[in-house]
């Protein structure tokens, strides 16, 4: 399939780069957490791959994954100035598909190698990390690559790698909390939050959400947010439970899968207003990422509808 920046002379569909590329659109997603940085990199990608003598390529593969690591890393690194300025908590740019009669409803986005971690709390700690630790990281827990094609991959030893992977792990470890929840138990509470949601039930609300939970909030500056996280039941129930009072029916919500996970859309007065991304522990929620950036819904909306 051509892609839509593609010259009309791009590859077939046979071609090493299309069939990669939901793999090498993963990598560079989860790189940079933002679509069109990860859609610019791989267009660079492409036109070096149109460039290249494939026939003197001993694995196609193992080239595509090298440019896509390196450039990711280069724009990680140009972004590093602009994330350090971006106004309040900063969140990847969600990836949704929706649920409708037991189907999923399919986006391009969607197209991401969706096997491995994607999750928006996963992607926020990578945050954390260093461009390079962050391909390292990536490259070995989430793709399986040995650490000899790290090292390939990156221009480094194997020993470094190994030390960029174990040093990655232990920041990833200490900083996020992780639950294995069946998808139907994790959608089941998600349903029951969207109800309280739904009707204003401030005591229910509450009753969802975990003693220690956070509700991290990304405005980016655009529109309102919280400087810091709110954190414990009451204060988040009180949030949802003021937006009932303030905008009754004309906020809205909807299932759908946020990052491969189950998450909510909320609507007002018709508007996508957010994305809101949930980690349960399987009987009450303990973080809520909301996307309220209008430049990281504006994709969403339009695919959408």
């Amino acid at each position: 399939m051509t892609h839509p920046t593609e010259p009309a002379f791009a590859a077939p569909t046979t071609d090493p780069f299309t069939t990669l590329r939901p793999r090498l659109f993963g990598l560079a997603y989860r790189m940079l957490g933002v679509r069109a940085d990860a859609e610019d990199v791989l267009q660079d990608a492409w036109l070096r791959w149109s460039r290249q003598d494939t026939a003197a390529l001993q694995s196609a593969e193992a080239w595509l994954v090298t440019v896509v690591t390196r450039l990711s890393i280069d724009r990680l690194r140009a972004l590093k100035a602009e994330r350090e300025a971006y106004v309040g908590w900063w969140l990847p740019e969600p990836l949704v598909e929706l649920q409708a009669g037991g189907q999923h409803h399919h986006t391009p986005e969607s197209a991401a190698e969706l096997a491995g971690e994607l999750s928006v709390a996963f992607l926020y700690v990578l945050e954390r990390l260093g461009p390079e630790e962050r391909a390292a990281f990536l490259l070995r827990q989430v793709f399986d690559y040995d650490y000899a094609d790290i090292a390939a991959q990156l221009g480094k030893t194997e020993a470094a790698c190994r030390q960029l992977v174990h040093r990655a792990s232990e920041r990833v470890q200490q900083a996020r909390t992780r639950f294995e929840v069946p998808r139907t138990v994790h959608q089941q509470l998600l349903q029951r939050f969207m109800q309280a949601a739904h009707s204003g039930d401030r005591n229910a609300i509450e009753a969802l959400i975990g003693e220690d939970a956070q509700l991290i909030g990304d405005g980016g500056g655009k529109v309102p947010s919280f400087p810091k996280p709110l954190v414990g039941p009451f204060r988040i129930a009180n949030l949802y439970w003021a937006l009932f009072r303030r905008l009754g029916p004309q906020a809205a919500y909807r299932m759908a899968l946020i990052n491969g996970e189950p998450g909510l859309l909320r609507y007002v007065e018709g508007q996508l207003e957010s994305a809101q991304a949930f980690v349960t522990d399987g009987e009450r929620i303990v973080a809520i990422y909301a996307v309220r950036n209008p430049d990281k819904l504006t994709g969403i909306a339009s695919t959408l509808g």
